[in-house]
């Protein structure tokens, strides 16, 4: 064998595995009653949403809208206000996952399953990206409750410091 090809031999063995795509992990479906109580239950939200403030202003607190072929739903928290935020939802296997766009530049994700309650979606933390300290503030578990179907309640809980604090509390109504 000609010593070229011997030099060469070991880079195309290894170029495939390097250069070759990712390996994806595969999760089975959600049940029909899973997808009913966690991604119906939010698709339902689709609309605007508004809070009132302490100073019995009302103004639009949230926007929901089902995309991507109806496989996630988007919600845009305080729409139009410099601290506008996103957050997606979308299954995965027998969870809903939320991921929260932060105005603090941060991305927690959080998951709910179905629970006892099926106006609670409790969505605990899963984890979370461009966090560069440690000690930064970042949000790290939400309550949704569906109340009926013109009232809403999140509580969001978030760490700093490591430590989970909250609520922070938004009761919302169906814009009409």
């Amino acid at each position: 064998m000609n010593a070229r090809l011997l030099l060469t031999l070991p880079i195309l063995i290894l170029l495939p595995a390097c250069a070759g795509p990712g390996h994806a992990t595969t999760t089975p479906p959600a049940t029909d009653a899973q997808r009913k109580q966690l991604f119906d239950k939010v698709a339902q939200l689709a609309g605007t949403w508004e809070s009132t403030n302490d100073k019995g202003q009302t103004k639009t607190a949230s926007i929901f809208a089902v995309t991507a072929g109806g496989s996630a739903i988007r919600e845009i928290m305080v729409p139009g206000d410099r601290y506008e935020m996103t957050n997606l939802y979308h299954m995965d296997g027998p969870s809903l996952v939320v991921t929260h766009y932060c105005a603090g530049g941060n991305q927690p994700r959080m998951r709910a399953t179905c629970g006892p309650d099926p106006k609670v979606l409790d969505f605990k933390f899963d984890s979370v990206t461009d966090l560069h300290n440690a000690n930064d503030h970042y949000m790290g578990q939400m309550r949704l409750t569906i109340e009926d179907n013109n009232h809403i309640k999140q509580d969001w809980y978030s760490y700093v410091g490591g430590k989970l604090e909250g609520p922070t509390t938004f009761t919302l109504t169906r814009k009409k």
